[in-house]
């Protein structure tokens, strides 16, 4: 029996009602901007600076999620779970890890401020000069210190939220699945960060060049590639303790500017750091602040 143009618009119109709801736009978005990032992620030729961008875009996914009444109405029901808690406190760690990440910034670049005044007052004077070198040297260890610790302190903080309770709210699981996307790439970025800072990337790299060196006997390819690995820090570091390596011997004034000119890239290696990182707080001071009004209400 033929289907009537009435009949036929009622059929599709049943059909249209059992669809699934569309996504809001902001969580595709969300979806490309943290796939970039974790293919950044993959590629040892991203900067940290670089990450920071990536994760600026996601920040502004969630932050804009948060604003919209559904959003808002959604989250307030579920105040009493537990991986709201969990969520609220994963943020904290993240601010924790930032302060971290800031004290270590700020201790190494007036470090080599200090460092940089003194070999242009001394520059030729070797005597003049190790003692800065020194210090400089011995506050990079307590730094190191400090960041060894927190990254031992990052064990066991693996998300455990619990779903169970959002299996019949699509739109909350999102919004909370993106909250939880958001939380493990920034920990994963602010870790690289202090890897960095300590060294710990260029200390494994080299390491493993050491075995394939001894096993291809290709040293000299095997050093340049690690030395290539290294970062503004390790950079400066190694330089240093190379000049301290001349203490019996003149000065070399090549060596004196090589020192000056790592120094200089790690200046402005740590301004670059420093804006990343305070974004970073203000984003999750800003994050934390929007879900505590939320479950307020």
């Amino acid at each position: 029996m033929a289907v009537s143009p009435l009949n036929t618009k009622a059929y599709y119109h049943a059909r249209s009602i059992s669809l699934p709801s569309r996504p809001h736009p902001l969580i595709p978005e969300f979806d490309e901007h943290l796939c970039r990032l974790r293919a950044s992620e993959a590629t040892s030729s991203s900067s940290i600076s670089h990450k920071f961008s990536g994760l600026k875009d996601l920040h502004d996914c969630v932050d804009n999620l948060l604003l919209l009444p559904f959003t808002q109405q959604s989250l307030a029901q579920y105040h009493h779970e537990q991986w709201i808690d969990e969520l609220l406190d994963g943020s904290l760690r993240l601010l924790d890890l930032c302060d971290t990440a800031k004290d270590a910034l700020l201790q190494t670049r007036e470090g080599a401020n200090e460092l940089q005044s003194s070999m242009r007052r001394r520059r030729g004077s070797e005597n003049g000069i190790s003692s800065e070198i020194g210090k400089y040297l011995t506050s990079r260890k307590k730094v190191k210190k400090a960041i060894h610790k927190a990254l031992r302190n990052l064990k066991g903080m693996g998300n455990k939220c619990s779903f169970s309770a959002l299996n019949r709210d699509p739109e909350t699981l999102s919004t909370v699945r993106m909250l939880r996307e958001v939380e493990t790439v920034t920990l994963t970025v602010i870790e690289a960060l202090l890897s960095s800072i300590a060294g710990l990337t260029a200390q494994s790299k080299r390491s493993s060049w050491s075995l394939v060196s001894k096993l291809m006997q290709h040293k000299r390819v095997a050093c340049e590639e690690a030395e290539a690995d290294l970062s503004e820090f390790e950079k400066v570091d190694t330089a240093l303790c190379t000049l301290l390596g001349h203490k019996n011997k003149s000065v070399n004034v090549m060596h004196v500017d090589n020192v000056h000119n790592e120094v200089a890239k790690l200046e402005l290696s740590i301004q670059d750091l420093e804006e990343g990182i305070e974004f970073l707080s203000r984003h999750l001071i800003k994050t934390r602040v929007s879900l505590l009004n939320i479950l307020s209400h």
